[in-house]
């Protein structure tokens, strides 16, 4: 018979953070992020058209 392995070590639990969140700048007190997709430069009808498509709900399909 072999011998039992050793355990392995557990990762520490995340801490506990009990800051108060409103002191916090988030990324809604920017203007930056506000429906604007990574890239985009706007006024292309075509990428428009896409974004559409591709964020139409599912009960417009």
């Amino acid at each position: 018979m072999s011998s039992p392995a050793a355990p392995e070590p557990r990762a520490p639990k995340p801490a506990l953070i009990f800051d108060d969140p409103l002191d916090q700048q988030s990324s809604d007190d920017t203007d930056r992020g506000w429906g604007e997709r990574p890239g985009e430069g706007g006024g292309d009808s075509a990428a428009d058209l896409k974004r559409f498509l591709d964020e139409k709900p599912p009960h417009h399909i």
